[in-house]
C-alpha cells in the first residue's frame, strides 16, 4: 500500500507539473527535480560539502544532521545527492508505514490498524514523507522508539531516540513520551528497571546536535541566532505567533491568507483537537507527543509549516482510523486529505510555497 501510493504520488506530481506548467520532463532526473524545493536543496548542500561556519551554507546550522548525512551515505552508492534523497526517503516511508501499523495493533484492531497507515499515507502533507525532507526518516525513528518501549527494548529504544534526535528538534520530546511510557511499565508490574535509562540517549542525540554547532562556530547555540536574523523567529509564548498569524491577514491577498494564515490555523486547529482525544482515546504517552510538539511548532514568533509538521504527529492517524470506522467518516475524512493533498501537490511542484 505504501509502495502504490507513492508511485501515484509522484506520478500526480509529473502530470500536474506538465499541466500547469505547460514545460516537458524529458528524464526519470527532471521528474525528481520538480519535488527539490525549499528546504530540499539544503539538505543536498549540506550532503555535499557539510556544515561550514561563513558563507551562505552556514544558514543551514539551523538543519539538523542526520539526514544529510544518510545521503552522503546513499551518495556513495548512487552516484547522485537527488537520487540518494529519494531512496532514503523512500526506504523510510515505508519503515514508518509498517511500523505504525505495528504499533496500532497492540491497542487497536487489524482494521484500524491498516486505516491508520492509510490516513498516514493520505493526509495532505503526506508528500513530504517520499522526497527530500526528513519527515519520513524522523517519523520512521519516532515511531520506532514507542514501539520499541511497548515491547520494553530500553537499549533500542536509547538508540533509536538519539538518531530521531540527531534528524529534528522534536525528537527532545521523546524524553517526556517515553518517561510515561516507563511509568506506565512500573505501574503494572510495581518493579524498577534500570533499561529505562537508555531513555537518555535521546539526550544524547541533542548533546550531538549542540556540539556541531560548537564545532562549526564556536557556540552551541549558535543555530538559535540563525533563526533569528535569517528566519525571523525566536522562543515566544504561543498566542504572541498565533496573533501575529491573525494580525498579517490585513497585509495579505486572498491566495496568501489561505497559504499563510487559513491553513496553519486549521492543521493547528486539528493539532490541537486530536490532542485533546489522545489523551481520552489513546495513551497518555501519545498526549505527551501530541501536547510537546505542538507547544514546539507553536512557541515562535513566527508560525510557519505547520501542515508539514503536524505530519508527524502519528497518533492522529489513529484517531481518523477510529473515526473511520462509520463510513460517513471514512469518506469525509478521506476526501478532504486527498483533495488538499492534489492542491498542495500542484503548488509546490512549481516551486510555490506549499509548507
Amino acid at each position: 500500500m505504501v509502495l502504490t501510493v507513492k508511485m501515484l504520488i509522484l506520478l500526480y506530481g509529473v502530470v500536474s507539473y506538465q499541466i500547469l506548467t505547460d514545460r516537458p520532463l524529458l528524464s526519470v532526473h527532471a521528474a525528481l527535480e520538480i519535488w527539490n524545493h525549499w528546504d530540499g536543496p539544503h539538505y543536498l548542500d549540506l550532503a555535499r560539502y557539510g556544515y561550514q561556519p561563513e558563507g551562505e551554507i552556514r544558514l543551514f546550522l539551523v538543519f539538523y544532521p542526520l539526514y544529510p548525512l544518510l545521503v552522503r551515505l546513499f551518495a556513495i552508492l548512487t552516484g547522485d545527492y537527488l537520487v540518494a534523497a529519494f531512496i532514503l526517503s523512500g526506504v523510510a516511508s515505508v519503515a514508518a508505514g509498517l511500523l505504525l501499523e505495528r504499533l496500532a495493533q497492540l491497542d487497536q484492531t487489524a482494521g484500524v490498524a491498516r486505516r491508520a497507515v492509510w490516513f498516514l499515507l493520505v493526509f495532505p502533507t503526506s508528500y513530504f514523507l517520499h522526497i527530500g525532507f526528513t519527515e519520513s526518516l524522523f517519523l520512521a525513528l519516532a515511531i520506532g522508539c514507542f514501539l520499541a518501549a511497548r515491547y520494553e527494548r530500553w537499549p533500542l529504544v536509547g538508540i533509536l531516540g538519539a538518531l530521531a534526535a540527531l534528524a529534528r528538534v522534536n525528537g527532545i520530546i521523546l524524553v517526556p513520551a517515553l518517561a510515561v511510557e516507563a511509568y506506565l511499565t512500573y505501574r503494572r508490574t510495581r518493579r524498577w528497571d534500570w533499561g529505562w535509562l537508555w531513555i537518555a540517549g535521546v539526550g544524547a542525540g541533542t548533546a550531538g546536535y549542540l556540539l556541531l554547532n560548537y564545532t562549526v562556530t564556536g557556540n552551541p547555540f549558535a543555530f538559535t541566532e540563525i533563526q533569528k536574523e535569517h528566519w525571523y523567529k525566536s522562543l515566544a509564548w504561543p498566542w504572541t505567533g498565533i496573533r501575529a498569524l491573525v494580525e498579517s491577514l490585513s497585509y495579505r491577498g486572498p491566495s496568501k491568507s489561505q497559504m499563510y494564515v487559513g491553513q496553519e490555523l486549521l492543521f493547528l486547529m486539528i493539532g490541537i483537537v486530536c490532542t485533546v482525544l489522545a489523551w481520552t482515546k489513546l495513551r497518555p504517552s501519545y498526549g505527551v507527543w501530541m501536547a510537546g510538539n505542538l507547544l514546539l511548532f507553536a512557541s515562535t514568533s513566527f508560525i510557519l509549516s505547520t501542515p508539514r509538521y503536524v505530519l508527524i504527529l502519528f497518533p492522529i492517524y489513529m484517531l481518523f482510523a477510529r473515526l473511520g470506522e462509520n463510513r460517513i467518516w471514512y469518506t469525509v475524512l478521506t476526501v478532504w486529505s486527498l483533495l488538499f493533498m492534489s492542491l498542495f501537490i500542484g503548488l509546490f511542484v512549481q516551486g510555490q510555497w506549499a509548507f
